[in-house]
């Protein structure tokens, strides 16, 4: 798909994302799965409003949770992209990984881009952010899991380092395939995500005059 014309050169600003984006996420969500899905299965009805209530619900019980960040990426006040990610669940129980050490390891678990900013910098400015946050956190390990036929996306982590997980083989009939990355490196070099926004004062009552 091709990007809007002024969308690869637009101001990006990633920030922490809040309840007030819920509806922008959970529809840019759903409209990326959509064409995702529409470039295997043309005419398929994906983008519905079941669909919608879904990923609405989702992120609702990730904005709602302490332990799972959540990110957002804006051009001009619209919310373009978002991520989300949380400890993995080796992390929490101690589990060694292959080669026998306990290694402090974050889980992607959502990173989506409205599909008219696809190939604008939007997926690396979160990765980004992502990536800074974890450093700062002290993980030494990332992973994430990916459809196996979604070629673009699995391109894209490709591109940032991402290689198939050693600790997880792939089944024969697998849907999903699981990527990790190792966290050990510097940190990248790109400003931190800004806070997210306070929420608008109330108004003062009126007094009926």
């Amino acid at each position: 798909m091709r990007p809007a014309p002024d969308t690869a050169t637009a101001v990006l600003r990633v920030r922490g994302a809040t309840r007030g984006d819920l509806p922008a996420i959970a529809a840019l969500h759903a409209g990326a799965r959509a064409a995702y899905h529409r470039a295997r299965h043309p005419g398929a009805p994906f983008d519905i409003p079941g669909e919608q209530a879904r990923w609405h619900d989702a992120w609702a019980r990730v904005l709602d949770r302490a332990d799972a960040p959540a990110l957002c990426a804006e051009r001009h006040g619209t919310v373009v992209g978002a991520a989300s990610y949380l400890p993995h669940a080796s992390t929490a129980r101690g589990e060694p990984d292959r080669t026998g050490t306990a290694r402090p390891t974050v889980a992607l678990d959502q990173l989506h881009v409205a599909p008219a900013h696809w190939g604008t910098g939007v997926g690396r400015a979160l990765h980004t952010a992502c990536l800074r946050a974890w450093h700062t956190a002290g993980f030494s390990r990332a992973v994430l899991d990916v459809l196996w036929h979604n070629h673009r996306a699995r391109a894209f982590y490709d591109r940032l380092g991402w290689r198939p997980d050693p600790d997880r083989r792939p089944a024969p009939d697998a849907t999903h395939l699981t990527l990790a990355l190792d966290l050990t490196g510097p940190a990248p070099d790109a400003p931190p995500p800004e806070p997210p926004e306070p929420p608008e004062p109330p108004e003062p009552p009126s007094s009926g005059r």
